[in-house]
């Protein structure tokens, strides 16, 4: 399979296989008017398989939804078909608007207009808490 480089764009490599289409879904990748390719169980060295998207346009992505949903990733920033910058990711302090609390009782349950807001409680285990009803996050 052949999968054309990019001039100008970002390359988002070392998915963990099988977590490409929650990033694509969550990055809102579909909405793009660009070429994205999303490229799954592609041989790796290091990690066995992994999944790599690349988007074929400058954009701004959310660093926060890449560290919550596989913190290993790195996004590979590419200008004139050169990298001109790789950037590491980490777990995020806080998510807004990433994740939904399910605790039926919480306010943002009856208040849509909240901002839904996690902090990180667990860095070891990767657990979120909500910032209004402190219920943990299911991943």
């Amino acid at each position: 399979m052949n999968i054309d480089s990019i001039k100008n764009g970002i390359v988002i490599d070392h998915i963990t296989a099988g977590r490409g289409m929650e990033l694509y879904r969550l990055l809102s990748l579909e909405e793009l008017d660009c070429t994205v390719a999303l490229i799954k169980n592609v041989g790796s060295r290091k990690m066995g398989k992994k999944d790599i998207i690349k988007i074929d346009a400058d954009i701004d992505i959310s660093m926060d939804i890449l560290g919550y949903v596989d913190k290993d990733v790195t996004v590979n920033i590419i200008k004139g078909g050169v990298i001109v910058e790789k950037k590491q990711i980490a777990l995020p302090e806080r998510l807004v608007d990433v994740i939904k609390c399910k605790n039926p009782r919480c306010i943002t349950s009856t208040e849509q207009e909240l901002p839904h807001i996690f902090r990180l409680t667990d860095s070891e285990r990767r657990v979120y808490r909500c910032l209004y009803c402190e219920s943990a996050a299911e991943k």
